[in-house]
């Protein structure tokens, strides 16, 4: 089964503002805090004004001689750089399921949603948007621009990835080698969201945990949503029998039974949580937490809003 993008379901947060809440590199003011100063763009064409969209683009002299609401629209007017990131490594297609929704997505599923809503968000926003990918390599980095034709790349990409792997297809993750070559490619100060179940095949958590302090030692504003299967990934509610587990991403295998691990096995899950939390919070790294078995609505949106209320 092939998968597309539902637009319906990425525009209906349109009228949601996402603002950086820390200092970020832009072209022009608008909705974010910029260190420039004294930049000018160039006007390029009026368009008409869309029911829910800010007001703030509306050009109140052209209504008062009109009677007609229109936005102004500029040529390569950014106010944000924004750096979608997704793991695509192969335990990022857990659940495996017989088919996905949004009401009931794997960890890939809800990541490619939500890095296309978020990018509908920042293109009405008038922002720049980029997209990287990785799995055992960087497997796509593109620079952060505007327009339709970006979009329109960006949203292939993204369909690419919600295609569902093979079993036979391992792809180990190497979150921080790559995290690492991510923050030497950026150089502008940005907004970098990460969707990521965090998973390392070779790193400690240490030096995952470094990775994401380089990109804000480079004084990037960073974004986790971190991606995971609760009833499975986290409580280990397997029925009370002997299991064979695989390792989706090195294809390595164990026999064991549910009941003889749970309580060591949630502890230990617990504690890697926890310390994921605890070395975000002292980087200020906001870190949110994806359960996927609550569906895709149930988590970007209360976020989009206690969000946009707080910024």
């Amino acid at each position: 089964m092939s998968y597309k993008l539902d637009l319906s379901a990425i525009t209906q947060f349109d009228h949601i503002e996402f603002v950086a809440k820390q200092v970020v590199e832009g072209f022009i003011t608008g909705l974010h805090k910029s260190p420039m100063h004294g930049f000018s763009v160039e006007f390029a064409e009026h368009r008409p004004y869309n029911t829910g969209e800010p007001i703030r683009h509306i050009d109140w002299k052209l209504y008062a001689r009109t009677d007609k609401l229109f936005v102004k629209r500029y040529e390569e007017e950014t106010n944000l750089r924004c750096h979608l990131v997704i793991d695509n490594s192969s335990s990022m297609y857990f659940p495996l399921r017989e088919k996905y929704s949004l009401a009931q997505p794997n960890k890939i599923f809800f990541s490619v949603y939500g890095a296309a809503v978020l990018m509908q968000i920042f293109k009405s926003q008038r922002d720049a948007v980029g997209l990287s990918v990785f799995s055992d390599k960087l497997e796509l980095h593109t620079p952060a621009r505007g327009g339709d034709a970006h979009q329109k790349m960006i949203y292939r990409e993204l369909e690419k990835i919600l295609q569902p792997i093979g079993s036979d297809v391992k792809r180990n993750s190497f979150v921080t080698d790559t995290l690492h070559q991510i923050a030497e490619q950026i150089h502008r100060r940005s907004l970098v969201i990460i969707f990521s179940d965090m998973l390392e095949t070779s790193a400690s958590l240490d030096e995952l945990l470094l990775a994401l302090g380089h990109l804000k030692h480079n004084k990037h504003e960073v974004v986790l949503f971190h991606t995971f299967d609760k009833s499975l990934e986290y409580d280990f509610s397997f029925e009370n029998r002997l299991y064979r587990f695989v390792d989706m991403e090195t294809g390595q295998e164990v026999k064991l039974h549910a009941n003889n691990m749970r309580e060591f096995y949630r502890q230990a899950v617990n504690d890697y949580f926890k310390e994921i939390n605890v070395k975000c919070g002292q980087y200020q790294i906001d870190v949110i937490p994806v359960d996927v078995t609550q569906g895709f609505e149930q988590i970007m949106l209360p976020y989009l809003l206690k969000r946009s209320q707080i910024y």
